[in-house]
């Protein structure tokens, strides 16, 4: 076994649930065969398809995707999300076909050298690996954690924490597993992979898996005292791909990072990293009264800080104004090409200087759409 997965006992915190007794909609399913169709003229024969899907689904309660129907369910999913801003490359995104992995060991694995490919030496690679399906009395395989690379959260005595505030549970739950990391401010957790049955593996993963970014100001050397950094590449791992009824539980995910979402919300968030108030006392800012905007001044220093760092380390990245123009101009291919665009409006607007972005002035359609990433149910 691989030196950095070792496997657990089953842990109560997460119900192991073995079976599972959904069988696919045939209506989710025959709307999926006939889009893809339409949207790959050459696909072959749509009736004899749909008799094949129709049979399968009557005898075994599902069906099984072709590779072709895989990668367009996938990148249609992602074309759906109607809370990511960055869509724009939709048809670019890598599918791995890892349906033939069954155990947690393999899982693990797979998803170690998912980051692998999709880092790339910095340039991100938006990719997503699935794995398995569920199907009628057979659970498939899942990764517990939110994403594949979260730091750590530690409590500390006199209720503080060290580390990440949101992954303090999930922190709790590891340890209590064997893990013996931190106590540090960035510590990367493991990932827990629960199999379909047997016990749940942790696995630790290794260093050239994980490329992390130190971040420090192109204007002022003591930023780099902050002690602060970020992870290149955020991988999404505990939302189902469901494409025609069918839901893939391990399918886990990334595009490449907008600074805003270091800058302004995890470094930045109360109850993330809070590092506003450091950064304003270290630009000698008033942080006696909000009028001073004391936090807007600290926060635009911050996510320089983060856009600066991630280019002088040669890691693919983006800002909010640009991401906003070219989520306009997906847009308006979508709507040239007839389909509609939804777009949760709370998420598409960036959060810094969203009243100056393009995508604050305007209203979306908020239409949920399939194939989807969703949460478990």
């Amino acid at each position: 076994m691989r030196t950095w997965i070792r496997a657990l006992r089953p842990f109560d915190a997460v119900p192991v649930q073995t079976h599972v007794e959904r069988t696919v909609d045939i209506r989710e399913a025959e709307r999926f065969i006939r889009l893809f169709h339409a949207e790959n003229p050459s696909a072959g024969g749509l009736q004899a398809r749909l008799r094949e899907v129709a049979r399968d689904v009557a005898r075994h309660g599902t069906y099984v995707h072709t590779f072709e129907e895989l990668e367009f369910g996938a990148r249609v999913a992602w074309r759906n999300s109607n809370r990511c801003i960055g869509r724009l490359y939709w048809r670019s995104l890598k599918v791995r076909d890892r349906r033939t992995v069954t155990s947690a060991e393999g899982v693990a694995i797979d998803c170690v050298e998912h980051l692998r490919a999709a880092t790339g030496n910095g340039r991100i690679r938006p990719t997503i690996t699935v794995f398995p399906p569920d199907t009628p009395g057979r659970r498939a395989p899942r990764v517990l954690n939110e994403q594949l690379i979260r730091y750590a959260g530690y409590r500390v005595r006199g209720g503080g924490v060290v580390g990440d505030p949101r992954y303090v549970p999930f922190t709790d739950l590891v340890r209590t597993l064997g893990w013996r990391g931190g106590p540090g401010r960035f510590d990367v957790l493991p990932l827990v992979v629960q199999p379909g049955v047997g016990r749940p593996l942790l696995c630790h993963l290794p260093g050239d898996a994980v490329l992390e970014v130190p971040i420090v100001h192109p204007a002022y050397p003591w930023f780099a005292e902050l002690g602060l950094r970020w992870h290149a590449v955020p991988a999404i791992s505990n939302m189902c791909l469901e494409i025609g009824g069918v839901c893939y539980p391990c399918a886990p995910f990334n595009g490449w990072y907008m600074g805003a979402e270091i800058g302004a919300r995890n470094l930045a968030d109360v109850t993330r990293y809070n590092q506003l108030p450091a950064v304003a006392e270290r630009l000698g800012l008033d942080t006696s009264t909000e009028r001073s905007l004391w936090r807007d001044h600290a926060l635009v220093e911050l996510n320089v800080a983060v856009l600066h760092s991630f280019e002088r380390a040669g890691v693919t990245m983006t800002d909010h104004h640009t991401e906003s123009n070219r989520f306009l101009t997906h847009l308006a291919r979508e709507e040239k090409a007839g389909r509609v665009c939804p777009a949760d409006w709370s998420w598409i607007v960036p959060p810094i200087s969203g009243g100056v972005t393009r995508v604050f002035h305007r209203y979306y359609d908020e239409r949920v759409l399939t194939p989807a990433f969703v949460h478990h149910r």
